[in-house]
């Protein structure tokens, strides 16, 4: 996380960060892990954790674990029931209902991020949901690109960061066990039949079948320099003499 927040300049001095907090394991460790930078990275900013209840079926959910661990760790905690969970199933019916209602949780993290005075909001995507959006992106919608470490928000004049993009999800997995971090379970009736768990799926294949291959695509985003993932000027000379696994690998933090 530091090395993203450092490359990419995600956090300043004086920032108030909302982090959209699901209740699911990257979420959670990024809230932690923020929380625990805090201390020793050298930047002064504040969190604020944000949960967006759906609300499915019409019943509110429990996060009151995840509320303790705000308490615990000095975090200002809002949980915000919204109706995000009827309108997409009930009302709307959708077919594919993801679309919706990413739209939908967006808008209304962007409006509270606003309304608590924040000038960035911090989500949990990791270096697998880069390669995950890279590879659906190509596929699926016939177009190169990906989610942008740093996306200015013109229209509500925020910041959206994503400190986690260099860790790798099985240690996110690792980090969150390790630590015994509350984890609330998604209660979405779409959980684990999307277009996502299908890429995700084909590239855990690709990956028992040609070592590394998830590297490969991380490092061909970051030298094509796609939506703001180039290297620092400062390394791009010496990166394109030197792209070996052992060295990509060293990037993200992973260990051979």
């Amino acid at each position: 996380m530091r090395k993203a927040i450092q490359e990419f300049d995600l956090i300043s001095d004086g920032d108030r960060i909302a982090v959209g907090v699901s209740g699911g394991k990257d979420s959670v460790v990024l809230l932690t892990g923020l929380a625990q930078l805090r201390r020793f990275i050298g930047i002064d900013y504040t969190i604020v954790g944000i949960t967006l209840d759906p609300q499915f079926g019409g019943v509110p959910g429990d996060y009151s674990a995840i509320e303790k661990l705000c308490a615990d760790l000095g975090v200002e905690y809002h949980v915000i029931p919204t109706e995000i969970g009827q309108i997409v199933f009930d009302v709307r019916k959708e077919p594919n209902p993801c679309s919706l209602c990413a739209r939908m949780r967006r808008g209304a993290l962007h409006d509270n991020a606003k309304r608590l005075g924040c000038n960035k909001l911090a989500l949990g995507h990791h270096y697998d949901d880069v390669v995950e959006t890279f590879v659906m992106n190509l596929f699926i919608e016939g177009r190169l690109g990906c989610f942008s470490p740093k996306t200015w928000l013109s229209r509500k004049e925020l910041w959206m960061i994503r400190p986690l993009v260099f860790a790798p999800e099985a240690d996110i997995r690792r980090a969150a066990a390790r630590a015994g971090l509350p984890i609330v379970k998604s209660k979405c009736p779409a959980d684990g039949h999307t277009s996502r768990e299908d890429t995700k799926e084909f590239l855990a294949r690709m990956e028992r079948e040609h070592d590394g291959f998830k590297l490969r695509l991380f490092g061909a985003l970051r030298r094509s320099g796609l939506d703001g993932w180039g290297y620092p000027p400062e390394d791009r000379s010496h990166r394109k003499k030197n792209a070996s696994k052992e060295e990509n690998m060293a990037e993200i933090g992973q260990k051979g």
